[in-house]
């Protein structure tokens, strides 16, 4: 589906679904759909705190959640913390969405050129006159933020925030992480998944949303006197399981300091030991740490999904060409008996595609 296209079936989505909206209410879902937030969040303690009085208060939403708009970003209303989100998180999410883009006042210019032609079709409830009126009043003023009408919020009562679409994604695990905090002291997760799929870069979100320690199965590969035939036979055996259970999650169970100890593949040696305080949430990424031998160590545990054209385009412009065909001849072939036969994705918390 083209731009236009896209945005001619939101609005008409729109429409069904807010029968008593008013025209602004269509500009200020154009508005969010390419420029974001409408203003940039500086403090987000405070606007945690804004949040958790603002939900005490409000009806519940009778519709979806996490209401997608035309672009990147969606409504995420406030019922969410119901599932079991923190309010802090909420506003971190928020906080970090609430970047403007160049180029996103054109696009909004765009949007408004479908909205006058779904007009002049007749297939909004707005006449093409008193549409083009307003575009062009609106335009005039430089296209500010504009507010929902009384109408609106007298028949809807409004009460959502803007996230982009990249993290509303997550919030499944985010609440089911949220929920697990305020239950336990420390928290175990692990990411699992294929390669390419995202796990390290949704590790490396989670370290900077929590400031949590990050451990990596990477850092474990087997040790010259592992890598036999029989090893690569066991589904999951292209790993030093034996040793990431002693020296990581044994210790992160006991709330123990970590003596980190990478694999240097390019010497094949284990690196000297570099502490790190076990946090209250522990992150564990890599293919494998959903092994059957290590998942009782885990709270909660999420596999990440990918087509395999999508997962094939990721890894050659990653690492090359020449490369990448280590991983199609090798790698992935090694992960694809893990997951078909020890199946991490039935046992696992939350699955994300």
């Amino acid at each position: 589906m083209n731009s236009d296209n896209q945005t001619r079936a939101f609005l008409l989505a729109h429409c069904q679904a807010y029968p008593r909206l008013e025209l602004t209410d269509l500009f200020k879902a154009l508005y969010q759909s390419a420029c974001g937030c409408e203003h940039l969040v500086g403090d987000a303690s405070a606007a945690a705190a804004y949040i958790t009085d603002e939900a005490a208060s409000c009806k519940p939403h009778s519709g979806a959640v996490i209401e997608p708009l035309d672009g990147e970003y969606v409504r995420v209303h406030l019922d969410i913390l119901k599932d079991g989100l923190s309010a802090d998180t909420f506003a971190r999410l928020f906080a970090r969405s609430a970047e403007h883009h160049d180029g996103a006042k054109a696009l909004l210019e765009e949007k408004l050129d479908v909205l006058l032609r779904l007009a002049a079709q007749g297939e909004i409830p707005f006449s093409l006159e008193a549409t083009r009126a307003a575009v062009d009043a609106w335009k005039k003023a430089g296209l500010p933020a504009c507010h929902h009408s009384e109408t609106f919020r007298r028949a809807y009562a409004p009460a959502y925030r803007l996230m982009k679409a990249d993290y509303a994604r997550l919030l499944p695990l985010l609440s089911r992480i949220d929920a697990a905090l305020r239950d336990s002291d420390r928290v175990l997760l692990a990411l699992d998944g294929a390669c390419a799929s995202g796990k390290t870069t949704l590790a490396a979100f989670l370290q900077k949303l929590y400031g949590c320690p990050l451990f990596h199965m990477d850092d474990f590969f087997l040790r010259p006197e592992q890598r036999t035939p029989e090893r690569y036979a066991e589904p999951g055996g292209n790993v030093d399981r034996e040793r990431f259970l002693a020296e990581v999650l044994i210790p992160l169970r006991a709330g123990e300091t970590v003596q980190y100890r990478r694999f240097d593949c390019s010497t094949f040696t284990v690196l000297p030991p570099k502490p790190i305080a076990a946090g209250r949430l522990n992150v564990i990424e890599g293919t494998y740490s959903l092994h059957p031998d290590l998942e009782k160590q885990y709270d909660l545990s999420a596999v990440l999904k990918i087509p395999p054209d999508l997962q094939r385009e990721r890894i050659i412009t990653r690492n090359g060409v020449e490369m990448a065909q280590r991983f199609f001849d090798t790698w992935i072939p090694l992960e694809e008996r893990y997951f078909n036969a020890l199946r991490p994705d039935l046992r696992c918390t939350v699955v994300l595609d």
